[in-house]
């Protein structure tokens, strides 16, 4: 079942990337050479059976995409489930090689109508020039629904490991040189135009669930609507000149989900008011986001502690699951990791002050010597970040209504929306006063969002 004609789907969008260049400061040929030597299978995996059940197409898979493996007895096959994903069904596998040590590999099942949130062709586009670049898993091998990657012998961190001094420390030093990498195709941000296609779809939903559905119902998206509108007519950075994709490798180096929440409604009904009678106020937000104007960078956009990962005896840290992944503003993603601090909880209080702020800031603008980086570079990143801060909130907020209606996992979506937009309305002012004061030449000295 190896790929040979046009009847493999997925497997093909990284094999045309081939043809594309691009490639930065790894080289456009070793990306190439990533992406051409890389198997694929029109074999696709039931998800919604047990995985007992998937184990005999598992190993067909194996044997099929790497044919060292193809007379190897199913005994030497062992499969089992791992935790840490969200939107993915993970398996680990083991094959025991007669002549060799164990062979362990992970199996990435994508989850059923994730294409809805996830542009699956941007993410096999970008996987090979990711893992040329030393991040993540390697990719070894494309089927119809799911890829394979080599296992990291780590642990998955927790949200309370975000927080610790030192590995605050390691996670900006990686991220940093992760907004150093190119990769293929159009290096303008996506932001506000994933944040448009979720509300798009999000503003149309049906409910099979009378309960659920009687929740969505009191949302209005009106105003949501003329806000998305608003954006794209008006991309941010056109008003002060977005830099260059060189310009924005400068600026990194030198400078500045199953998720379980509750929600009183009584709380989410005050929020619904606010929806309907003010503007979903994007468009201030995005012209803020023009004035500072921060880096574009490929972000990873989903750096929450279950796509973090930690070899403790080797103190090796990894960025592991890049689906979310696309150009994005710097400022964004590193907000967006410190929003994950709240954990599956979604528990703000955990959100990092500003001296741990700093502290990651300064890791992340010099990792080498963060004390000698000058308190101005850390102030306007700072900036930066914390106006970003409110657009995470907004993403993901959105993203989760259409979780809502198709997701398998057992989560409150609908209660996530009210969370996440419940914080942005309780920092908008804060994070926008502070972004306004410092555009206009004032200090954030002695202020906190």
């Amino acid at each position: 079942m190896r790929t040979e004609g046009k009847s493999l789907k997925l497997a093909t969008v990284v094999k045309d990337a081939a043809n594309n260049g691009g490639g930065g400061e790894m080289g456009g040929g070793n990306a190439r050479d990533v992406i051409s030597s890389i198997p694929s299978s029109s074999i696709s995996i039931d998800t919604s059976l047990p995985v007992p059940e998937m184990k005999p197409r598992i190993m067909d898979l194996c044997k099929d995409l790497f044919r060292k493996w193809s007379n190897l007895d199913n005994s030497y096959f062992s499969v089992e489930r791992v935790s840490g994903g969200i939107t993915n069904l993970l398996l680990k596998v083991t094959v025991k090689e007669a002549s060799s040590d164990d062979v362990f590999l992970t199996v990435r099942l994508y989850g059923p109508n994730t294409d809805l949130v996830i542009d699956r062709k941007r993410e096999l586009q970008a996987l090979p020039y990711i893992s040329a670049a030393g991040f993540g898993a390697e990719l070894l091998g494309l089927f119809e629904n799911g890829m394979i990657q080599s296992f990291i012998k780590a642990r998955t961190l927790s949200p309370s490991d975000m927080s610790d001094p030192k590995i605050s420390a390691e996670i900006a030093s990686q991220l940093r040189k992760f907004h150093q990498v190119e990769v293929v195709g159009s290096k303008e941000p996506q932001l506000w135009n994933d944040i448009s296609k979720f509300l798009e779809q999000a503003e149309v939903l049906e409910f099979d669930e009378e309960e659920k559905h009687a929740k969505y119902k009191v949302i209005s998206f009106k105003e949501i609507h003329k806000e998305v509108n608003a954006l794209k007519e008006n991309k941010p950075g056109e008003k002060s000149g977005r830099r260059s994709c060189g310009e924005n490798k400068a600026a990194v180096g030198t400078l500045g989900r199953s998720r379980r929440t509750s929600l009183q409604w009584p709380v989410a009904d005050t929020i619904t008011r606010q929806l309907r009678t003010s503007n979903f106020p994007l468009t201030e937000l995005q012209d803020l986001a023009g004035h500072l104007d921060a880096p574009v960078v490929f972000a990873h956009n989903d750096l929450l502690s279950g796509n973090l990962m930690r070899n403790d005896e080797e103190e090796k840290l990894y960025l592991i699951d890049f689906e979310y992944g696309s150009y994005s503003y710097r400022g964004y993603d590193i907000a967006n990791h410190f929003n994950e601090y709240a954990g599956y909880d979604c528990d703000y209080n955990l959100y990092p002050g500003k001296e741990a702020q700093y502290h990651f800031l300064r890791n992340y603008l010099h990792p080498d010597s963060p004390h000698e980086v000058d308190d101005k570079d850390v102030e306007a990143l700072y900036i930066e970040t914390n106006t970003f801060r409110l657009a995470s909130h907004l993403y993901w907020a959105v993203w989760s209504l259409i979780q809502a209606r198709v997701s398998p996992i057992d989560f409150d979506y609908l209660g996530y929306f009210f969370l996440r937009y419940e914080e942005y309305k309780k920092q908008k002012e804060a994070c926008i006063s502070l972004a306004k004061e410092y555009i206009s030449g004032g200090s954030n000295k002695g202020s906190n969002c």
